[in-house]
């Protein structure tokens, strides 16, 4: 039996991670990256969920009021467009890890993303582009819907916001990572969770000025002056990550970063019949071990891409029917991460009701805070980013260092323990909302008291620390995955998560009134009056699919653990050499190449 070392030169070279300054040249480790230059992306990240945060959170009302579409139909839009901002995301983390890297993609977009915002300034401030004014509440039947020009101008400006705003995201978070080399300094690790957290923090910040300052100027100074202030904070926030172009460390490009998935299915199929190669070193162990190289046993069928054939000639088989150990691995955690994400889809169907439905509990309770001053009721979302402009601090300064002592883990709790407590903590969040609901709804119903708008405070409260949880484990889960050239689409796969929980709320809502309306009166929430409407009945379903998704979300996490590879299989499995499986045309038996 032939046996030969299935290895290219190029593949025997451990590879390093190469970063490059904004001149293409090598990046120098004492000028650039590190949490001085990751604060110019925590600048922009602050500033550009402001904008956005303002436009979404309170563009219900919006819809009602000037564009006079229905309480069900103006809560799909807004779905469907936050849904289509972190769909898109995808397709920002595509083209920068392929083709532009982070920093050029923030630019191009961040500007689309601003136009987007003037261009919805422009629409809110002409009459000429809206409806005639009406109100929804006394004439609900009588008021015009916007149509034609008008709709088509509105859903231009707002997509366009949608498109930069998506693809723009995912790439503040990777570029910021990026500027911590977690290969050659080992301290960067605890600078890089320390760094999650910030991120965090600075979009609580955003979340916080917008529904409060920003909101306010919405309500008060009207939607078009509110649309413009959006567009001066994307400004500010593109002029604070440009300061920072002197200072960075930059991830070139690396081509498409589907091919080497395809080119492992395609040859994993086109040797189906090939005898898989077994790594077993004895029969208690589930991985094989060569060096630092570890080779797993989970979905053995792609590990059939690896196997080289040997038929006595030395043509160099192609990519596409043969690929390396590595290249195989990091298929493997695409598609281990899956589950993972699928169970947050839920979690973010959940915070679909907080910028919808919660908005307009809150319309219809007692909003005066003073004699003279009202709470706009999109502000009330504020109230969990008031707490955890404290609280993620306080986490990352003092119960990450004391849980560190305890497990051991350089984040305090992993990434996956911090999932699975943010997703338990929604199930609450939807209970809380529920028995709020019941208790407003009796109330207006029962004796005509309109309770105080603060009841809906702990709905808010606990979905945003739960948040805190679930959101930022899922983006150090994802990034740490080690999957080379993928950071930013990996941290578009987190905001796509929450796309589909958009995207299922507005399925929800369409089922849920299906199902529930009859002959003589309509469903749970399709009534523009919400004394009408059984939304705490909607709220307790959510409540008990939350449930549920944390029960699935444990035994996913339950096996990723268990079947998960240590990172250093992505660093240093070329390296090491351990790059194909041998295998003579004439003899089915396999050969583990493993020669030092």
């Amino acid at each position: 039996m032939e046996e030969g070392r299935g290895t290219d030169k190029g593949e025997m070279k451990h590879q390093q991670e190469n970063t490059v300054d904004w001149r293409g040249r090598p990046s120098n480790p004492k000028k650039h990256g590190g949490m001085s230059a990751a604060a110019f992306v925590l600048g922009l990240q602050a500033f550009e969920i402001m904008g956005i945060a303002a436009v979404g959170n309170n563009l219900i009302t919006y819809l009602i009021n000037e564009m006079h579409f229905s309480l069900s139909k103006s809560a799909n839009i807004v779905t469907n467009f936050v849904g289509t901002i972190f769909l898109l995301a995808l397709l920002g983390g595509y083209l920068s890890d392929s083709h532009l890297g982070c920093f050029w993609t923030i630019i191009l977009f961040g500007f689309v993303e601003l136009s987007g915002f003037i261009l919805l300034s422009v629409q809110a401030h002409l009459p000429q582009l809206k409806p005639a004014k009406c109100n929804m509440l006394t004439d609900g039947d009588m008021c015009e819907e916007a149509k034609g020009f008008k709709a088509l101008i509105f859903f231009v400006a707002l997509y366009l916001v949608a498109l930069g705003s998506g693809c723009v995201k995912p790439n503040m978070i990777a570029h910021g990572a990026d500027q911590f080399n977690l290969q050659t300094n080992p301290s960067h690790s605890k600078k890089l969770s320390t760094y999650f957290n910030a991120a965090y923090f600075a979009f609580s910040m955003g979340e916080l000025i917008a529904l409060t300052v920003l909101v306010w100027i919405q309500t008060h100074a009207g939607m078009d002056v509110g649309f413009g202030v959006s567009a001066a904070a994307m400004a500010m926030g593109l002029i604070v990550v440009v300061s920072g172009t002197l200072y960075y460390r930059n991830k070139p490009p690396r081509g498409s970063i589907f091919t080497p998935i395809a080119q492992v299915f395609v040859a994993a199929m086109l040797k189906r019949k090939q005898i898989n190669p077994e790594l077993m070193i004895n029969g208690d162990q589930n991985r094989a071990e060569s060096g630092n190289v570890v080779q797993t046993q989970r979905f053995r069928f792609l590990d059939k891409a690896c196997i080289k054939v040997e038929d006595g000639s030395n043509t160099k088989e192609s990519p596409w029917r043969l690929c390396s150990v590595t290249q195989v691995e990091q298929v493997k955690i695409l598609i281990s991460v899956i589950p993972i994400f699928a169970c947050t889809i839920v979690f973010n169907t959940v915070l679909a009701q907080l910028q919808t439905f919660s908005v307009q509990q809150g319309s219809a309770m007692d909003t005066q805070l003073t004699k003279s001053f009202h709470i706009p009721p999109a502000s009330l979302q504020s109230i969990p980013y008031i707490i955890l402009i404290f609280l993620v601090p306080l986490y990352d300064k003092f119960f990450v260092p004391f849980a560190r002592k305890i497990t051991g883990h350089e984040s305090g709790i992993s990434p996956l323990q911090r999932i699975g407590s943010g997703l338990f903590l929604s199930t609450f969040s939807m209970i809380a909302a529920a028995l709020m609901e019941k208790k407003r709804r009796d109330s207006a119903l029962g004796s005509g008291e309109i309770i105080s708008i603060f009841w809906i405070t702990p709905q808010f409260l606990i979905f945003g620390i739960s948040e805190m949880l679930t959101a930022v484990g899922l983006i150090e889960f994802f990034y740490k995955q080690s999957l080379q050239g993928m950071q930013a689409f990996l941290m578009a796969m987190t905001y796509c998560s929450y796309s589909f929980g958009f995207y299922l709320s507005s399925v929800l809502v369409s089922l849920v009134n299906k199902i529930t309306s009859s002959s003589s009166k309509g469903g749970w929430l399709s009534d523009n009056d919400l004394n009408k409407d059984r939304l705490d009945l909607f709220y307790w379903l959510l409540a008990v699919i939350s449930f549920l998704n944390f029960l699935n979300y444990l035994f996913w996490a339950r096996w990723h653990s268990h079947s998960s590879a240590p990172p250093t299989i992505q660093n240093e499995a070329d390296g090491m050499g351990l790059n194909h499986y041998i295998l003579t045309k004439h003899s089915k038996d396999v050969v583990d190449e493993n020669i030092p």
